[in-house]
């Protein structure tokens, strides 16, 4: 099957890179050009494209108002380009909110060592978004902020909201996400108590500049605390600590007082993910025991699987994001289909079964 892609860039150049390096892959196709956001509101609708990819600055109209204009009209998968700036992370997380669903690096050096690496993962990330049909995603709960907002088979069942917990004791929660992680993790995030008796560590595939930034956003929407972890720190119940980008996030320690390590891991050529959730995940394992719960939400890949299957060997609960709500469903079918997790559930559902599993009230 052949997919469609509209381009969307102010820069002929950029446009002009971006098409070939796309239709490099037999499986896609350039239907169009767009210099600027009218043009690819009025394409959009022209073209019919399976996916759009959308630069953020750009005149006449900007990126992130056009994705809120397509998605309102006509709503198409969007992968933004963005600069690896505190401010373009800012306007990528803006884009997410409006409605985009993945984000590259505009500089392509920056997401792979070399050229034909940039290329592939360019096609992956756009044929993974046109194979996910648009759905309408549960709209995350909106509490007061507490300050001003900056800008395979599948071996689990699918399940109904949980009536009741398992009675199973836990000490941790632990949620791992990519693709269209940002926008899940706000949703299950922001429909926890600010009396959460228990740190939650958050893995999300995200570059170092986008952690702080994302981190602060969450601080500011939900009733949990959210920081981006910092190495030594001992972690605190109510509290979610945010794997920086290009490190790894491992435990030391007791569960009493599990200490976090941020490792920078740049001797490690094999390892695809900065920050892995195979590595937090088997990390915690080795503090938690079974008394874990973790979740991996919507992302390309396998990445989670190993992790998960070392603390479902100690005894912990794995539950997945079922298919028809995930941006993109790698991951999650990746523990789903080895056997690894109990559940597998809607997003929407998935914050209110932690609180009944894990038996916490508000």
């Amino acid at each position: 099957m052949q997919y469609k892609v509209l381009v969307v860039d102010d820069s002929t150049f950029f446009r002009k890179r971006v098409a070939d390096f796309l239709e490099q892959d037999p499986g896609l196709t350039v239907v169009g050009q767009a210099r600027n956001g009218q043009e690819a509101i009025d394409m959009a609708a022209k073209l019919s494209p399976d996916v759009i990819t959308m630069d953020v600055e750009m005149p006449v109209m900007d990126g992130i108002t056009a994705v809120k204009k397509i998605m309102a009209q006509k709503p198409v998968p969007i992968l933004m380009f963005s600069s690896l700036t505190h401010d373009g992370a800012e306007a990528t997380l803006n884009a997410l909110d409006a409605g985009a669903l993945d984000f590259l690096p505009k500089k392509f050096e920056d997401i792979a060592r070399e050229r034909t690496e940039a290329i592939s993962l360019l096609q992956q990330r756009v044929k993974a978004l046109a194979r996910r049909r648009i759905f309408t995603r549960p709209a995350a709960p909106r509490p007061a902020l507490r300050t001003t907002s900056t800008t395979a088979p599948q071996a689990a069942p699918a399940s109904a909201p949980l009536k009741s917990g398992s009675g199973k004791r836990y000490g941790v929660l632990a949620i791992g996400a990519s693709t269209g992680g940002p926008v899940a993790l706000q949703t299950v995030l922001t429909a926890l108590p600010a009396s959460f008796p228990y740190p939650i560590f958050l893995i999300q595939h995200m570059p170092g500049t986008f952690t702080s930034a994302f981190a602060a956003r969450m601080n500011n929407l939900c009733q949990i605390n959210v920081k981006e972890a910092e190495n030594g720190e001992t972690a605190k119940a109510g509290w979610a600590y945010l794997a920086p980008g290009g490190k790894q996030m491992l435990f030391e320690g007791s569960s009493r007082a599990p200490r976090i390590r941020i490792v920078d891991d740049k001797d490690q050529s094999n390892i695809t993910y900065k920050p892995s959730v195979d590595l937090s995940f088997a990390s915690l394992a080795r503090i938690y025991g079974g008394d874990a719960l973790a979740v991996i939400l919507t992302g390309m890949g396998a990445d989670g699987r190993e992790g998960a299957r070392s603390l479902k060997s100690r005894g912990a609960t794995i539950w997945a994001q079922d298919e028809k709500t995930c941006v993109v469903y790698g991951m999650p079918q990746a523990v789903a289909a080895a056997g690894i997790s109990s559940q597998s559930m809607p997003l929407g559902d998935i914050a209110a079964n932690i609180k009944t599993e894990m038996s916490v009230r508000g």
